[in-house]
Order: C-alpha cells, then structure tokens, then sequence
C-alpha cells in the first residue's frame, strides 16, 4: 500500500509538472496560476502545495527534468576525462563533446525544446516569480564553471596560456552557445544546431590558441 501511495504521488507530481509545460508555453508563466495548474492536471490546489512550495519552486522542479540530463553530459565527460591520459586536445574535445551532445539533445527531444522555450521566450521577472531568476542563474553559472574547468585542464595539459582568463573565456562560449539556442528555437528550420554548434566552437577554440583536430562526433543516440 505505502508504494503504492507513493507511485501515487509521484504521478500526481509529473502530471503537474506536465500540465505547467503545457500551460506556461501556451500562456506564459506570469499569466498562469498554481490553481490553473492544478486544474488542468485534474488534481487539487493542495496537491501543487504538497508538492512545491509555489510557483518558483515549481518552475525550479521542471527546469530540472531537462537540465539535470543535460549537465550529466558534462559530468560523463568530466569521468572520461580523468580516466584518460589526454593531451590538451582531448581534454578540450571533452568540453566540446559534451556540449554537442546537449545541443542534440535539444533539437531531439521535445520535451527538453520545450522548456528551453519556456525558460527562454515565456518568463517575466515579475517581483512574484523573482527567485526564477536566481534559477536561471545558476544554471548558467553551473555551465560556465564546468567549461572553465575544461578550458583549464585544456590549458594545462596543452602548455598554453589563454589570452584572456578561463572564466571570460568560458563567458564567451556560452554566449555564443545560448545565442544559437535561442535563434534556433525561433526557427527550428533556419539552421542545423548541431553542426553550428560544432562548427562554431572550432572557430572559438582556433581563436583561443588551440588548433584541435576536429574530434570525432560524440556517439548521439535518437530520442
């Protein structure tokens, strides 16, 4: 009975999570109530409180359904990485490989465009959703801490000196990746992600001193 009750739950908390993709890309997160949620997921007003604390908690929890997978990529790459004996180049083809495999992963699952689209296009700043923003935040500081440390040990193990320091060089990846990802998710049919994501960063790297042999393409799997 109690995993039952349990698994119970766990489907209520994913039909929420569901019916707030559903309402907040439609509607707009400002625009949507936790009372909407819970209605169009057939389940109570209480059953949202039970499970989250409010709206931003919320968001929190449904951003994490598509980020933690995505930062797994990174984390994967990191384990390779500290097995093997790379050469600077390898230990850069990690950071870039990672972050290919996030990009397919966007152009692939629509679950994950989806929030991406939400949390992009969707959201206001509004004084009551403000911790939104912290949320946001920290993904982006998640990102940029792990490219350093890619851009570091690439650094080190290659016998360079970057010509601006790890942290702004890795600020500048990421704008450049986060700009992609917006454009495209205005039109999906403008440009293939994946290859301007590749081909992208080789320039980027080029121009911060390595000159990579273009790495095979990480083993991609179909959604």
């Amino acid at each position: 009975m109690a995993r039952r009750t349990k698994e119970e739950a766990l489907e209520t908390r994913n039909k929420l999570l569901d019916s707030a993709e559903y309402l907040f890309q439609s509607e707009g997160v400002s625009r949507t109530t936790l009372q909407d949620i819970a209605q169009h997921a057939g389940a109570t007003r209480g059953a949202v409180y039970w499970h989250f604390k409010d709206k931003a908690d919320l968001f929190g929890a449904m951003m994490e359904r598509v980020t933690l997978p995505l930062e797994s990529f990174f984390n994967d790459e990191q384990t390779d990485q500290e097995a093997s004996d790379d050469s600077g180049v390898q230990a850069l083809a990690h950071t870039k490989n990672a972050i290919l495999k996030a990009l397919y992963q966007i152009v692939n699952d629509p679950q994950t465009r989806r929030v991406l689209e939400i949390a992009t296009q969707k959201v206001e700043y509004l004084e009551g959703i403000k911790n939104i923003r912290v949320r946001h935040m920290t993904t982006c500081n998640s990102f940029l801490c792990r490219v350093k440390q890619g851009l570091d040990t690439a650094s080190r193990q290659g016998n360079r000196t970057l010509p601006l320091s790890s942290i702004l060089a890795a600020r500048g990846l990421h704008a450049l990746i986060d700009g992609l990802i917006q454009n495209w998710l205005f039109d999906p049919q403008a440009f293939d992600l994946v290859d301007a994501g590749e081909r992208t960063m080789n320039v980027y790297f080029v121009g911060l001193g390595f000159t990579p042999e273009n790495p095979p393409r990480p083993a991609l799997q179909e959604a």
